[in-house]
């Protein structure tokens, strides 16, 4: 009887008790989600930026001794056989209502407000790296995640109207039998399959503005050692 009563008091001084203590609080950790979508976004929002200011979105190469010519959404370069390259803004700095077509200042405007969408999502979506876990940064996330899916409407509806503009005058002079889609002797160019493909990819960020707040670890309760 003693010998059993004195190895239950050694058992019980022995016994390790590894549960989770209640004052510490719960660890945190950056979302590899959170992360991904970061870069994407910051990666995306240059993408715009560099095909929005590009002069290659209608091109023509050199052809029956005629110079090359590009038009983007505010610019307009041509190369020379002598291969020397100029660019020009349509009327000038600061002479918005002189670009050639209505369709096209209508998709400069659009593509323009999706960029910057885009650009203020990038910068909210790198705050959220720095604010703790919980509904503040759950609600910049989600606001994020609007922005960017309000900025894939704008700018997808900005790529569709610019084609629109390839039957102004402009254009016909370069491009020969130009019209409404079709681009006559030109094509495009790197620049608007540029924009296209960054919207197409612009099309996931909401989803993953959804997965993107950091996750509150809580240690896994471990059964107490006797």
């Amino acid at each position: 009887m003693h010998s059993l009563l004195d190895r239950k008091k050694k058992e019980a001084g022995v016994g390790i008790d590894l549960s989770p203590s209640p004052f510490p609080q719960a660890a945190r950790m950056f979302s590899c989600v959170g992360c991904f979508w970061v870069l994407l976004s910051s990666a995306l929002g240059a993408v715009c930026c560099f095909s929005f200011i590009s002069p290659a979105w209608i091109v023509k190469d050199h052809l029956k001794n005629k110079d090359s010519v590009s038009f983007g959404l505010l610019w307009h370069c041509s190369e020379s056989m002598d291969h020397m390259y100029r660019c020009y803004t349509f009327g000038g700095l600061g002479k918005f209502d002189e670009i050639p077509s209505s369709s096209w200042q209508t998709s400069a405007v659009l593509c323009s407000g999706g960029c910057a969408l885009l650009a203020v999502s990038s910068l909210l979506a790198i705050v959220t790296i720095f604010l703790p876990g919980g509904p503040c940064e759950r609600r910049a996330c989600t606001l994020a995640g609007y922005m960017q899916m309000a900025a894939v409407f704008i700018m997808g509806s900005g790529l569709l109207v610019y084609p629109f503009g390839l039957n102004s005058n402009l254009v016909k002079s370069f491009c020969g039998d130009a019209d409404i889609y079709y681009a006559g002797e030109c094509q495009i160019g790197w620049g608007y399959m540029l924009a296209i493909v960054g919207v197409m990819l612009t099309l996931f960020l909401p989803f993953f503005a959804k997965y993107a707040p950091k996750e509150q670890l809580s240690p896994t309760p471990l059964p107490t050692l006797l």
